[in-house]
């Protein structure tokens, strides 16, 4: 029945009598939905119109026939039980199996086969019903369903494939997953079993963006490699592997206007890299970090023209973040010049500085960052960190206050850590400039990031949260005090390593605002305690050394 039908619904007329009893009832009659209303709304207009002696009545259940339909929009012999989905698939399977017997008998007169390939489509068209019923998913697992539907994505008419994707697509749905753990495991296993993303990538070959179908076919490729990696985060590797971060990059490269695509495009590298080791060495085996360099490289005196655009800047950005935790990364970004595009990038005061500077914070970082500190010094990139760090700017800011000072002292105390020689030097005379200025500076990041450290501690002891040392330690860290440890870091390394009017000034300071050495003393002693799995255990060792020798000399 469709609303025609519906509208169009004439019972038997009976007469009317209103009295008492009917007023009274009209009052008890409980709410309907609001479809409901606006359908009987529609049905009053309708009835307006006719020319009736008396207003026509419905019985009971027919309201509620009206109502399921509404609501469901499903009529009862529509009901997705074990049969009708058997009936749908073997419909399904008759049309496919009719479709490539015509093809083969007809292959060069398609007048022969149009109207098998247009019963296909139609039969695939059907199967998407299935998809709002995710309990019926092992049954199409357990006829082999799944791989009748994955073997059309190398159909010769792109029209099926896309019909394919778009099925796959809705299948996948993750909310629709969620409704059903059982059937969404089935499916996930049988669409991993047949190496569907490498047939998907098959498919995604011949496609030509810029037909709207076969565009939208690509969008919603990009959704089912989100969907399934979303639920299962450990088949990121098995995407990778099948040539998704090729294809990726491939994209990217490609000389047209911006669109939804290129954007999806980013933010799929941007999963397949986060938490997946193995994902960014592949990346650093493509060359991805000249490709996602030579991406951003346009931004450096451009800004993004809109909030899609700038979003898959940020992505790109991302990407580049989470491919630098590979050690190996951090030479091919050395030698492809990544330090003068980032460098460039905070000079040029665009939008990109906001992700050059978490870039730069990632490259410089840990043991594997000595090269890239030392070669960052000697391309002046002091000039540009220091002025960054005496004032945290307002235009074209994306990141917050705290995070921007996150960054740049992250740099900074890197930098204290891994330069050597004629660059280490060049550095904490920074320190001395302007009459001991930046000292000023780091002395007030200290006690701004003492006040939020104790406001965490305070809140944690009203809320009276059970939790144990660790989760106490990396609640006060997300407080503020990683960036308090970074802050003290530095005023240790350039106290015992620079003149003595630093400390004299730091102590005055210090004694000045109601601080104390001890404070800076007891944060570090805490920090070298509480050292993180970055660097092998050796340099980690090193590293806990080293910083106890700073507080015991400061």
């Amino acid at each position: 029945m469709d609303v025609g039908e519906l509208l169009s619904f004439k019972p038997t007329p009976t007469p009317k009598r209103p009295n008492e009893d009917d007023l009274d009832d009209s009052d008890d009659e409980p709410k309907r939905s609001g479809k409901t209303r606006r359908l009987n709304k529609s049905a009053d207009r309708f009835a307006a119109n006719r020319v009736l002696p008396k207003e026509p009545t419905i019985t009971d259940k027919e309201r509620e026939d009206i109502l399921r339909f509404v609501e469901t929009e499903v009529t009862e012999g529509e009901v997705l039980d074990d049969t009708t989905v058997k009936k749908l698939v073997l419909n399904f399977e008759k049309k496919a199996l009719k479709n490539r017997e015509m093809r083969i008998k007809f292959p060069d007169q398609p007048e022969k086969f149009m109207e098998s390939e247009i019963d296909l489509f139609e039969a695939l068209q059907d199967l998407s019903a299935v998809a709002t019923v995710p309990d019926q998913y092992p049954l199409l697992v357990e006829l082999k369903c799944i791989n009748s539907i994955l073997e059309l994505l190398s159909h010769d008419n792109t029209d099926v494939s896309t019909k394919v994707v778009h099925l796959l697509q809705e299948l996948t749905d993750v909310d629709i997953l969620h409704e059903s753990e059982e059937g969404a495991e089935e499916l996930i296993n049988a669409l991993a079993e047949a190496e569907c993303p490498a047939l998907l990538l098959h498919n995604l070959a011949r496609l030509d963006e810029q037909v709207p179908d076969e565009r939208d076919a690509v969008h919603n490729t990009l959704g089912i490699i989100e969907n399934i990696t979303e639920f299962r985060p450990e088949l990121c590797v098995e995407v990778a592997k099948q040539g998704f971060i090729q294809w990726i990059l491939k994209r990217l490269k490609v000389k047209i206007p911006f669109d939804g695509n290129k954007l999806y495009a980013t933010e799929i590298l941007s999963i397949l890299l986060q938490n997946t080791p193995e994902n960014r060495k592949l990346l650093g085996d493509l060359d991805g970090i000249d490709v996602l360099l030579q991406q951003l490289a346009f931004y450096k005196r451009h800004d993004p023209s809109g909030a899609e655009e700038q979003e898959a800047m940020e992505n790109m950005f991302d990407g580049l973040c989470c491919a630098l935790m590979e050690p190996l990364n951090r030479d091919r970004f050395l030698r492809g010049e990544g330090l003068q595009l980032m460098n460039l990038m905070l000079r040029e005061k665009k939008m990109s500085r906001n992700g050059s500077l978490k870039v730069l914070d990632h490259a410089l970082a840990g043991p594997d960052g000595r090269d890239n500190c030392n070669k960052f010094v000697d391309i002046l990139g002091l000039r540009t960190v220091f002025p960054l760090f005496m004032k945290t700017p307002k235009r074209k800011r994306l990141l917050t206050v705290d995070q921007h000072e996150e960054h740049v002292v992250s740099i900074i105390a890197s930098m204290l850590r891994n330069c050597q020689g004629g660059q280490r030097q060049r550095l904490l005379a920074k320190f001395t400039e302007n009459d001991l200025e930046k000292v000023d500076r780091l002395l007030e990041l200290h006690f701004k990031y003492m006040d939020k450290v104790d406001r965490t501690e305070k809140e944690m002891e009203q809320d009276a949260e059970d939790l144990d040392d660790d989760a106490q330690y990396l609640k006060r860290l997300s407080g503020g005090l990683f960036t308090l440890q970074l802050i003290d870091r530095i005023i240790l390394e350039v106290c015992t390593a620079g003149p003595p009017t630093i400390k004299q000034r730091v102590q005055r300071v210090l004694s000045l605002r109601g601080g104390s050495l001890k404070i800076i003393r007891h944060v570090m002693r805490e920090y070298a305690g509480n050292l993180g799995d970055a660097g092998s255990e050796e340099w980690r060792q090193q590293e806990q050394q080293h910083i106890l020798q700073l507080v015991d000399k400061f």
